[in-house]
């Protein structure tokens, strides 16, 4: 996650697209650049301020001076509230759509229909059957059907319709087509959150591990902005959460620019404000550690898994099984090394000669 990210607001330049630099765009994004790296390094947001009403704490007649620590959310509330920032906290996303799972697996035990497809292949003894889709390596069709499921789901199942002027549809529209009056009331289906995101993947050559940091950071800007992506803004939202992924994950980013090609309408005034927005509400919070995105990958495989999304099954061949093999046996040689070098500092150096370790006798 600690790759170098750009950011561009010159509408004349695109090191993704083979455009020339211009001076205006190269102080841009110098500009934006470090305000990413200062974010990405673990800047955070300003001290809180100070309560008001707090005074006199030695004396009898004021009122109580509340100690901080009162003041601070318990542990299991702050992980909680931020799933995002957290690996141990349950993504929102998956807590949604349980309603639906459970009415679904309620009405397939009455009507007695099998959940599970019947073309749905499983292993056996002699045969493994394993997808190309790794934690390392998302598939990029499968990735995208989950995250949009997801997406999907915080619509449909959204606590309120809680929004922000900057993310409305009506305010600021991406096409020239005029927005229905009754926009907001209308809930988009799968398919066409999927081919809206499908769209801005392919025309920008956006990377599955792209896709799964859009959706942290959509659930990061509704924890802390405490908004709910709706029909009015869902677009926008996604979005920017896509620009602002896509900057971060990628060396060679693309630039506000290039969507400005992909969505015709749409200017890169209004896409710089909304980048600037975005940012705020997340308090630069850009940084995704690798614990929490490796729990979004299993839990969109767990929505897959509950929505019947099935992944490409293929049979373990031997080319296979002995390139996972090796993957694995670098990774070992690599923890294992990093072991030792934690072990040898964490020793003393007084009257040290050697170390040995005596062979576990079992009785």
């Amino acid at each position: 996650m600690g790759n170098t990210v750009t950011c561009c607001v010159s509408p004349d330049a695109s090191p993704k697209l083979g455009r020339a630099r211009g001076g205006a765009a190269a102080a841009g994004a110098d500009h934006w650049g470090d305000a990413y790296q200062a974010a990405a390094a673990g800047g955070g947001a300003g001290p809180a301020e100070a309560e008001s009403g707090d005074s006199d704490p030695g004396g009898g007649g004021g009122p109580h001076l509340q100690h901080i620590s009162d003041r601070e959310l318990p542990d299991d509330l702050a992980l909680e509230s931020n799933p995002s920032d957290h690996p141990r906290a349950s993504t929102i996303f998956l807590s949604k759509s349980q309603t639906d799972v459970r009415e679904k697996r309620k009405s397939n035990h009455i009507n007695h229909v099998s959940p599970g497809q019947l073309t749905k292949k499983y292993s056996s003894c002699s045969t493994i059957f394993i997808d190309d889709s790794t934690v390392s390596q998302p598939n990029l069709r499968s990735t995208i059907k989950c995250v949009t499921l997801a997406i999907f789901y915080h619509i449909k199942n959204r606590d309120s319709d809680r929004s922000l002027d900057i993310f409305d549809e009506k305010s600021h529209p991406l096409t020239r087509e005029e927005v229905p009056d009754d926009y907001y009331k209308h809930d988009p289906d799968h398919k066409h959150i999927y081919r809206f995101v499908r769209t801005l993947f392919s025309a920008a050559q956006l990377t599955a591990e792209c896709a799964i940091v859009t959706l942290v950071y959509l659930e990061r800007l509704l924890t802390y902005a405490e908004i709910d992506i709706c029909p009015s803004n869902w677009k926008r939202i996604v979005l920017g959460a896509i620009l602002l992924a896509s900057k971060v994950w990628d060396d060679q980013a693309v630039w506000n620019v290039d969507y400005c090609q992909i969505l015709k309408d749409i200017t890169v005034e209004d896409m710089n404000e909304m980048e600037r927005h975005f940012l705020e509400l997340l308090q630069f919070n850009i940084n995704v550690p690798a614990s929490v995105y490796a729990k979004y990958y299993f839990d969109l495989r767990s929505l897959a898994d509950d929505n019947n999304l099935s992944f490409l099954l293929e049979p373990l061949s031997k080319e296979r099984a002995q390139k996972l093999e090796a993957i694995s046996r670098l990774c070992e040689d690599k923890y294992k090394d990093l072991s030792k070098a934690a072990m040898r500092r964490s020793f003393s150096a007084d009257n040290l000669v050697g170390i040995r370790r005596s062979n576990a006798i079992l009785s």
